[in-house]
């Protein structure tokens, strides 16, 4: 944006875009705490509030779209909400909290909310009903795992969600993992040691492609899961059964359940993307 409208235009852009969204949040009785470059930190006094806010800001860019100067890609927000305490030093915020809610954001995909188990154990359940399990992920940063949850704000998308995380804390005495692409196929189980995807000629799946990096992301059983784990320059898309919306892994991780695709590099719609099938058996 900043390369095709110019730095004057497009911080000025920013500039107003981000005093709309700041009003909104304030609506909800949120406050903005800091500027983060493209993105905002805001604090709520319940996560209620801060639910409410997000998807709010999500359904008036839908409804409503904004082109930064009028034409290209409209914007859309990643989201991520954490519940706990923080501290408070000199008007900024430090805290676990703060860490977890900013991965959370990473993590995200393009129009995306996601939240934890702390956030839905608060909520009315009104508001729980909206959250989807997408099981137990390992934020960068944290050592141990975090139940994450996918907020469908989007009417109709219901029927398209897949409760992945119900199969997530079954630990089978064997399981075995199949990746295919472009007729190779890899297959994983529970003693096999932690596998390479990328396009070094030496990785277990080689992908020549110039979105995937070397070392683009890495494969192995850890703790009664299949553990993807993103090292790349431009990140992993994950897609779990039949959920149209991606997982976006960005130096993160995530378990895989089911089937689906992992697409390095790209969303699966890019024009030839690298589309890997994986299947787990029990």
């Amino acid at each position: 944006m900043f390369e095709r409208l110019g730095d004057e235009t497009a911080s000025r852009f920013v500039t107003q875009l981000i005093g709309v969204l700041s009003q909104v949040f304030e609506q909800h009785h949120g406050r903005v705490v800091k500027l983060l470059g493209d993105g905002l930190f805001v604090v709520f006094p319940n996560e209620g509030d801060a639910l409410s806010a997000c998807i709010s800001i999500q359904k008036r860019l839908q409804e409503t779209p904004i082109k930064p100067g009028g034409s290209g890609a409209p914007v859309q927000m990643q989201m991520g909400i954490e519940s706990g305490e923080v501290v408070e030093i000199d008007g900024d915020c430090f805290g676990d909290t703060v860490n977890s809610a900013a991965r959370l954001a990473d993590l995200a995909g393009a129009a995306q909310i996601l939240t934890t188990e702390n956030v839905w154990t608060a909520l009315l359940p009104a508001q729980k009903a909206s959250l989807r399990s997408m099981g137990p992920m390992y934020l960068r940063g944290r050592a141990g795992a975090s139940h994450v949850y996918r907020v469908e704000w989007q009417a109709g998308r219901d029927e398209d969600a897949t409760m992945a995380g119900r199969s997530m804390f079954a630990s089978p005495s064997q399981a075995f993992l199949e990746l295919t692409f472009a007729g190779q196929t890899v297959r994983l189980d529970a003693k096999s040691s932690k596998l390479a995807l990328g396009r070094a000629a030496d990785a277990a799946l080689t992908l020549n492609d110039p979105r995937v990096s070397r070392m683009h992301a890495t494969l192995e059983w850890r703790g009664g899961h299949f553990v993807l784990t993103d090292a790349s320059s431009y990140g992993t898309w994950v897609y779990m059964g039949n959920q149209s919306e991606a997982v976006v892994l960005r130096r993160t991780e995530c378990y895989l359940v089911g089937n689906g695709q992992i697409v390095p590099g790209c969303d699966r719609a890019d024009d030839n993307a690298p589309l890997i099938g994986f299947s787990i058996s029990t």
